[in-house]
């Protein structure tokens, strides 16, 4: 990411400061991020993995605390991924996700299933017009990557687990003028996979 000269003068960021800043925005839960148009201060050496764990420095951040609170103040602005608060936005890397869904629960049956999600950070979200299920297929090996959106850009991976027993809970629909196995959750139904690759 270019930075402009102005940009360079500004102090270099630190976990401890965005943490601080994501404190003092006091409030439950995601921060309004969306709302927040802080100069950018610069990349920090953090990682998201794909399996969800976060590392400063090279170093898994062991409280969960911490990564729940910067986890609050994550934003996707095009590709690329930031900590933002009221007064600074710094670049992070994210491998794969920001977040994984590590639990689902189903209520009710066929159309009118609900498929509730928990992610490693605690976010719950009911699949649904607001929070669309994709599912992305590698090009070479054909293996499928769930995701569930959480919040505006941001995904959750579905991991393993939990996406097979999701499978227990589908069926099979007309998508786009073909037939599809698939998820209902929330009045809408997520394409999957087509019925003929199940054959």
């Amino acid at each position: 990411m270019a930075k402009s000269e102005k940009e360079q003068l500004i102090v270099k960021p630190s976990a401890d400061n965005l943490a601080a800043a994501a404190r003092a925005a006091g409030r439950r839960g995601p921060a309004p991020v969306h709302l927040w148009n802080p100069p950018f201060c610069g990349d920090l050496d953090m990682e998201i993995r794909r399996d969800g764990t976060w590392f400063y420095l090279g170093t898994p951040i062991g409280r969960h605390g911490l990564v729940r609170l910067f986890s609050s103040i994550i934003r996707k602005d095009g590709d690329d991924y930031f900590l933002v608060t009221p007064v600074e936005k710094v670049g992070i890397r994210v491998v794969d996700a920001p977040f994984v869904a590590v639990d689902a629960n189903a209520r009710g049956m066929g159309r009118d299933q609900s498929i509730t999600f928990v992610t490693n950070v605690e976010d719950e979200v009911t699949a649904g017009p607001d929070h669309p299920i994709r599912v992305a297929r590698d090009p070479e090996t054909g293996e499928p990557s769930p995701y569930v959106l959480v919040r505006a850009n941001l995904e959750a991976l579905i991991d393993r687990k939990t996406f097979y027993r999701l499978i227990d809970l589908g069926g099979h629909q007309d998508h786009e003028g073909q037939s599809w196995f698939g998820l209902w959750s929330g009045g809408v139904f997520f394409p999957v996979i087509p019925s003929a690759e199940l054959a």
